[in-house]
């Protein structure tokens, strides 16, 4: 059984349709870079997923289940495009009160809050408040939010968004260490080359349609890089 799918699927804002007959899976430990212009439809995918939103048409399953069941999104970490968290809480009392959230208490809540720290070189910030970091800050506690409870799917929008060429390098190899013990990944990025470093496949999204998709080795042309390739295969889409 695939991690999720969406079939067919269609979402339509008003007169605008966000998405178009899409269709997308992700197997079990499998890595998937979504790929696609600014309002291709990348995030209203995600969004469909995560149950934020419903699909006009269409099919959409995670673990084999409507996202709007609540059982379907356990094991489920997410790290959203723009992350937003709360101003005056410090970093450390976020991840504590996301741990409860999942169900992680007392000693288990503990070491799963100080692993996510370290991963994500938080230790010496942990007790800031949230509104007084950088934006390069903020993502890093939002990647150590998405990592708690060691989930088997993440979802991760423009996840090096606003982070230093260290903290790019750090992302990079957080989410090849979730790929190593198992975990199923979808990045959407812009950065295609963090994506053709960290995924086993791509899917090319544009005018909500997926207009290509498959390892990324068969997308490519003899000499292309994946941008020339993201870049032909759009452009060949528009005319």
């Amino acid at each position: 059984m695939n991690v999720f799918e969406l079939e067919g699927v269609t979402k339509q804002y008003g007169r605008r349709a966000a998405l178009r007959g899409f269709d997308l899976s992700l197997a079990p430990g499998e890595s998937l870079g979504l790929l696609g212009p600014n309002g291709a439809g990348k995030t209203t995918a995600i969004r469909l997923l995560l149950g934020f939103s419903k699909p006009t048409s269409g099919t959409v399953r995670l673990r084999g289940l409507s996202p709007s069941d609540p059982t379907s999104r356990v094991g489920l970490g997410y790290l959203p495009e723009r992350v937003q968290l709360p101003a005056r809480m410090t970093i450390r009392s976020l991840l504590f009160h996301h741990a409860a959230l999942i169900g992680l208490t007392g000693a288990a809540a503990d070491l799963e809050v100080d692993a996510a720290l370290e991963q994500t070189g938080l230790v010496e910030r942990a007790n800031e408040r949230i509104g007084s970091l950088s934006k390069g800050l903020m993502q890093r506690a939002g990647f150590a939010q998405a990592f708690l409870g060691s989930p088997d799917l993440i979802l991760f929008d423009e996840p090096t968004s606003g982070l230093d060429p260290i903290g790019v390098r750090d992302a990079r190899d957080w989410i090849a260490s979730a790929r190593e013990r198992g975990c199923s990944v979808m990045v959407s990025s812009h950065q295609l080359s963090e994506v053709e470093r960290t995924c086993d496949k791509v899917a090319i999204v544009n005018e909500g349609q997926v207009i290509a998709s498959g390892g990324i080795r068969s997308i490519l042309n003899d000499g292309e890089s994946l941008e020339d390739a993201f870049i032909r295969l759009v452009r060949q889409e528009r005319k």
